[in-house]
C-alpha cells in the first residue's frame, strides 16, 4: 500500500489517493444512475391511474381533498424496495413491530439508508481533504476517514428502527396484563369480546399508548368484516411479544372448543400478572450484580491510589534523594 501510495502520489501530487477515490466514486454512481432512472411503466398501472382519475372527481357538496404529489420514490421503486419476497416481507414485518405502518415504509427505510450513506461518505471526503491540506494522509487513514461516516449513516436507520422495536415490545409487555384485567371485567360485565376490545383500547390510550393502537387495529378490523382468528394472529405478529402470541392461541383454543372465554381470560390474567411479579424481582435480583461492577470501577482505583499512594510518593522521594 505504501509502494502504491508512493506512485500515485509521484504521478499527481499530494493529493493524488483522494483524487482516485473521487473519481471511483463518481464512477459507481455513474454505473447506479442507469439502474435507478430505467424504469418501464407497467401498463396495469396505467390503468389503474386513468380509472382512478375517472372515478375521483368530486360531486356536489364534497369537500375537495388537498392536492397531494405522486410519491417521489416510487420510481426509484426497484432500487430502493427488496425483490425477493421473503426480503421484503421481513423488512415489513420489522417495521410494523417498530411502529411504522405507512404503505412505503419499506421504500423510506431503505431510501434513509441510501441517503444517509451518500452523506456520510461526502461529509467523509471533505474532512479527508481538509486533513490532506493539513499534511500528508496515510491511504488506510484517508480511506477509514471516508468510508467511516458512510457506513455509519447506512447503518443508522437499521439501528434506529431496531431500538423503536425493542423498546414499543417492553411498552406492549408492560401493558398488557393490565389490559386482560380490564378485558375481563368487560366481559364478565356482560360485553361481548369485540365491544371488550374496543373498550379497553379506549382506556389505554392514555397510559400505553402502543398496546390501545394494536387493539384499536383489531376492532378496525372485524368491524370491517375480516375474520377474527387472522385479526388476532396478525396482532401477535405485529406486536411480535410472546405474551400475546399465547394470548392469541387461548382466544382461538376458546373459540374452537366452545368453552368459557370469561374463565380462560381470568385463567390467563392470573398468569401473567404472576410473569410480571417475576420479571420485576429478576431485574431486582440482576441489579446486585451489575452495582458490583460499576461499585469496583468507581471505588477500588481512588481508595489504592489513598492507601498507597503516599507510600509510592515516600519511595520515589527517598530514591531520588539518595
Amino acid at each position: 500500500m505504501e509502494a502504491i501510495q508512493t506512485i500515485i502520489t509521484d504521478t499527481l501530487g499530494p493529493f493524488g489517493p483522494l483524487m482516485i477515490v473521487g473519481l471511483l466514486g463518481v464512477f459507481l454512481i455513474l454505473i447506479t444512475l442507469p439502474v435507478l432512472l430505467k424504469r418501464e411503466v407497467d401498463p396495469l398501472d396505467k390503468l389503474k391511474a386513468s380509472n382512478r382519475a375517472n372515478t375521483d372527481k368530486p360531486t356536489k357538496g364534497e369537500k375537495l381533498r388537498a392536492p397531494t404529489s405522486k410519491d417521489k420514490l416510487e420510481k426509484y421503486s426497484n432500487f430502493l424496495e427488496p425483490q425477493n419476497a421473503e426480503e421484503y416481507s421481513a423488512v415489513k414485518l420489522k417495521l410494523l413491530q417498530a411502529g411504522y405502518r405507512g404503505k412505503n415504509s419499506v421504500r423510506i427505510y431503505h431510501f434513509a439508508q441510501f441517503a444517509l450513506g451518500i452523506l456520510g461518505l461526502t461529509l467523509g471526503g471533505i474532512y479527508a481533504l481538509l486533513q490532506s491540506m493539513q499534511g500528508t494522509v496515510a491511504t488506510q487513514e484517508l480511506a477509514i476517514m471516508i468510508m467511516g461516516p458512510g457506513g455509519a449513516g447506512y447503518i443508522l436507520p437499521k439501528y434506529w428502527v431496531t431500538r423503536r422495536q425493542a423498546i414499543r415490545k417492553v411498552a406492549i409487555t408492560n401493558g398488557f396484563p393490565d389490559s386482560l384485567d380490564m378485558m375481563l371485567v368487560c366481559v364478565e360485565a356482560g360485553q361481548s369480546m369485540d365491544q371488550s376490545i374496543i373498550r379497553v383500547a379506549n382506556e389505554l390510550k392514555s397510559g400505553f399508548p402502543e398496546l390501545a393502537e394494536e387493539f384499536e387495529i383489531v376492532s378496525q378490523e372485524i368491524k370491517a368484516g375480516k375474520d377474527k382468528n387472522s385479526v388476532l394472529k396478525d396482532m401477535s405478529e405485529r406486536a411480535g411479544v410472546q405474551d400475546i402470541s399465547s394470548f392469541v392461541t387461548v382466544l382461538v383454543q376458546s373459540q374452537q372448543f366452545g368453552t368459557s372465554i370469561a374463565d380462560a381470560l381470568r385463567v390467563y390474567a392470573s398468569e401473567m400478572r404472576d410473569k410480571r411479579v417475576m420479571r420485576a424481582e429478576e431485574a431486582a435480583n440482576k441489579l446486585p450484580t451489575k452495582m458490583t461492577l460499576a461499585t469496583m470501577m468507581l471505588t477500588v482505583p481512588p481508595l489504592m491510589a489513598i492507601l498507597i499512594g503516599p507510600s509510592i510518593y515516600s519511595i520515589v522521594n527517598n530514591l531520588g534523594g539518595g
